[in-house]
């Protein structure tokens, strides 16, 4: 027997029952569960060089009607009650399509079957792989699998084809119905596609383009894309009591977190009303951080903040900087300082009235990436 199955067989049985060999060659164990009582069924994946999901119980022609299953292992879900016959296929199964319809294509299924009298009030217990013939129609489908069984291929059996008139076209007439399944907490891989509800909230599936984990209603993206959220930055004079006060200009922010990656964008836009003149000379300004940084010196000593200022006067004019990190309020962005010098030669820190009096209309952005400390 090249076709068998764990679990299926009593020792008292004629055939002798399950044998060591079928337990060492059967996959055993818990599979993903498909309910209380049922695993997802479907072929065990991978190859021999890695390169494929499943290598097993693929369909390969050997003539123009014939064809054969390679060897491979699976898990056949019977009824709840039945539960899940492990099966494997140890050597080459052949095929024979039955000829073409005179008038319309068919389409037959390629399953991998389990019979258990116990269960189905037939008169067998064994496991075959068969093929399930489809009725011709101009537009034809595929049958249903059978209770116990798993579809492997779908075939295209073309008008009149035989073995003497062309055959079954096995470049295009052959799709593969496999599904893969693993042990229960695994990775389901992508293979069979991902039509189909997930069995538990935190279990996860290959989706062919990343990972996604169920919540119990939906499959989601995992881990979550990044997802920018707008927050309202502090905007402090570091020296004095009076403080900037936006008025009709506008402040905002946006950050995203991955992991301890933050990524942040700061902007300030000077209005009529903004409160800037009663703040002291050289009052530093600085801007709260949604996060707060790392605390290791080198990390914050490092200009990890770009710095942009639109001076919109007369002769408009760009200013590109940098700016320091803090863990000072939380975190904050300060030190901000034109990259180029002033006409001393030295660079300034930015102010009220530095790298120019700052106006109504003015602009200045903030952007860049930083680590945070948790």
């Amino acid at each position: 027997m090249t076709v068998r199955s764990a679990w299926l067989q009593n020792r008292s049985d004629a055939d002798g029952g399950q044998t060591r060999v079928d337990t060492r060659l059967a996959p055993t164990g818990t599979a993903v569960p498909q309910g209380p009582l049922a695993s997802r069924d479907g072929v065990i994946p991978g190859s021999a060089d890695g390169k494929f999901v499943i290598s097993g119980l693929t369909v390969v022609k050997s003539g123009n009607m014939t064809a054969q299953v390679t060897p491979g292992r699976a898990l056949v879900q019977g009824s709840d009650t039945a539960g899940a016959y492990p099966v494997v296929v140890t050597d080459y199964e052949n095929l024979t399509f039955a000829d073409g319809d005179p008038a319309n294509p068919r389409i037959d299924l390629v399953v991998l079957r389990v019979y258990d009298q116990q269960q189905d009030a037939g008169t067998a217990s064994r496991a075959a792989v068969e093929i399930v013939k489809g009725t011709p129609a101009a537009a034809p489908a595929a049958p249903a699998a059978p209770p116990a069984s798993i579809a492997l291929y779908a075939v295209t059996v073309p008008v009149a084809a035989s073995a003497g008139n062309g055959g079954i076209n096995w470049n295009t007439g052959l799709v593969d119905r496999r599904r893969a399944t693993v042990a229960a907490g695994g990775i389901v891989p992508f293979a069979g596609g991902t039509t189909f509800a997930g069995a538990y909230p935190g279990q996860y599936r290959d989706s062919g383009n990343g990972l996604e984990r169920w919540n119990g209603t939906v499959w989601s993206p995992y881990p979550a894309p990044a997802v920018w959220s707008d927050y309202t930055p502090v905007w402090r004079a570091e020296i004095g009591t009076v403080q900037p006060a936006v008025g009709n200009g506008l402040l905002a922010g946006s950050a995203t977190k991955i992991g301890t990656t933050v990524h942040v964008r700061i902007y300030l836009k000077i209005g009529t009303t903004t409160n800037l003149a009663a703040q002291d000379a050289n009052a530093n300004w600085s801007f709260s951080l949604p996060y707060t940084p790392a605390a290791t010196p080198w990390k914050l000593d490092g200009r990890f903040i770009s710095a942009l200022g639109y001076d919109s006067g007369t002769n408009p004019r760009m200013w590109s900087g940098t700016a320091m990190l803090s863990t000072a309020n939380g975190g904050v962005v300060r030190s901000i300082q034109d990259s180029v010098g002033q006409t001393d030669g030295k660079p300034a820190i930015w102010d009220k009235t530095a790298p120019y009096a700052w106006k109504a209309g003015d602009v200045l952005t903030l952007w860049g990436t930083y680590e945070s400390a948790s």
